[in-house]
């Protein structure tokens, strides 16, 4: 695998992969170009790390072990390299060392066999990051109350990796961040040791991809971008992830790979915006926004069908996209679309009580105050048990703070874990779906429509129904107590 390094007469970089027939591919979009980049283009730390790379010999280190690092970690360990997964969670250790995976991608039969061939282990103790040759930071970066980004776990990890940093390490971070956080923030703390990026380490920059529930693609399976601190370390970031993943896209610079990320999520954000308004229009209008948007994806061109619902959730399209808005003000400018967006996303819960109690009214001459809810689906989408920032705990929220009394049913999520900003629903748990369970509620409320659940037994045993996700329709039920919202 060859990178050009802008100008005709600069030395080629070459990294040679053994140990897998797996088909790997780089997709060029562009020669990388590094502009500021006048170091000399040589170094041994960088040649002895190609090299260890390049033959599986490097040892791989993840810090954090949720649904980005462990798919990360079992997927290198997988590829020939000897892994050890970082978290500073001691159950998490517990239950991978017990051969215990908490994440649907990665199967506790391949998590017992990377344990058991001695290529994966995992531990709290972060003294142990000295031994690795690449460190990938798969830490969580949350907003702050005032929607500012949050970057403690990346800045405390980064001053662990600083306490054992070493010659010839490649640090990468994955963490979902704004243009600069690598070279501006990562870099910056690790060059705090006197060591120099770019010529005793080398730091790059690759944006997480996961796509929990999703049956078609997995970590080895999503092309990856990748970028470095300099032609050195772009050379083996694509070295490393090369060895991973099937095909990698390499970029001109952290930054550019930061903002890549962020467009993607911002692409999202913004047009579940548009669908949500657009419902709430159709709705004054009388029109079935589902049946539009069925009706709009036919055409071939030129239009991508995105879906309403109850309000985002997830680790990615609520948070992402503010981190770029908060970046902009450095630069004076407004990040309009992205803002009204966002006010629109969060607005959905609001809006979806709001139907919640005139379907009530209207169908039942009930007060929500007076009512009992069942909420169907915790998880912020279907078939996982992943309930970061899942508008279903706002949505209960919202309904208990209106008088109502409401619980809920998921498949995936038995009870209720600890929340930063819903502390007080705190070991709730899942009601058992039946005919006699269901007819004690005044109405149910679908927010997430997972494929487990008995539709039909909703639909027959069910005073009321609000679908936000239109999941009855797909069922072929249909009832005038079904009530799309």
């Amino acid at each position: 695998m060859h990178r050009s390094q802008g100008k005709a007469s600069a030395p080629r970089l070459t990294c040679t992969l053994f140990l897998s027939n797996k088909p790997r591919h780089v997709a060029r979009l562009a020669p990388p170009v590094h502009k500021s980049w006048n170091r000399k283009l040589t170094s041994p730390h960088h040649e002895r790390l190609l090299a260890s790379i390049s033959a599986r010999t490097a040892h791989v280190g993840v810090i954090g072990l949720g649904y980005v690092g462990l798919p990360l970690a079992v997927a290198a360990a997988r590829a020939g390299f000897s892994v050890t997964g970082f978290d500073i969670d001691p159950a998490k250790i517990v239950a991978l060392d017990a051969h215990k995976s908490y994440i649907a991608a990665v199967p506790d039969a391949v998590l017992a066999e990377q344990a058991t061939a001695g290529r994966f282990s995992s531990t709290t103790n972060f003294g142990h990051l000295g031994s690795c040759d690449v460190i990938v930071i798969c830490v969580p970066t949350p907003l702050t109350k005032h929607r500012d980004p949050d970057l403690s776990f990346v800045e405390n990890t980064a001053r662990a990796i600083a306490a054992t940093l070493r010659a010839s390490q490649l640090v990468v971070l994955e963490s979902t961040t704004y243009p600069g956080t690598t070279d501006g923030v990562v870099r910056t703390i690790l060059e705090e040791t006197g060591l120099r990026s770019g010529v005793d380490f080398f730091v790059g920059f690759s944006p997480e991809r996961e796509d929990p529930g999703n049956p078609v693609y997995e970590t080895t399976s999503i092309p990856k971008v990748v970028a470095g601190d300099g032609p050195l370390a772009a050379s083996l970031m694509e070295c490393f992830y090369a060895a991973v993943v099937k095909t990698v896209v390499p970029v001109s610079s952290n930054a550019t790979a930061e903002a890549v990320k962020l467009t993607e999520n911002i692409f999202r954000s913004v047009n579940i915006a548009l669908v949500n308004e657009l419902k709430i229009v159709f709705e004054a209008m009388g029109i079935d926004v589902w049946e539009v948007i069925e009706a709009a994806k036919t055409k071939p061109f030129g239009y991508m069908p995105f879906y309403p619902g109850p309000g985002l959730g997830g680790h990615c399209i609520p948070i992402d996209p503010f981190y770029l808005t908060w970046k902009s003000r450095e630069y004076e400018l407004p990040t309009r679309f992205i803002e009204l967006a966002g006010e629109i996303n969060s607005a959905m819960p609001r809006h979806v009580v709001s139907r919640l109690a005139e379907a009530l009214d209207r169908h039942a001459g009930k007060a929500l105050s007076r009512s009992k809810v069942l909420v169907i689906g915790l998880a912020y989408k279907k078939n996982v048990p992943d309930i970061r920032e899942s508008p279903s705990l706002k949505l209960i929220e919202l309904i208990e703070e209106r008088g109502g009394r409401c619980e809920y049913h998921d498949p995936y999520v038995a009870e209720i874990p600890s929340t930063r900003e819903y502390s007080a629903l705190k070991g709730r748990r899942s009601v058992t779906l039946d005919g006699q369970s269901i007819r004690q509620f005044d109405v149910v409320l679908v927010a997430t429509d997972h494929d487990q659940v008995d539709y039909a037994a909703l639909a027959s045993a069910s005073p009321l129904i609000v679908d936000t996700r239109n999941v009855f329709h797909r069922h072929g039920l249909t009832g005038a107590h079904i009530v799309k919202a």
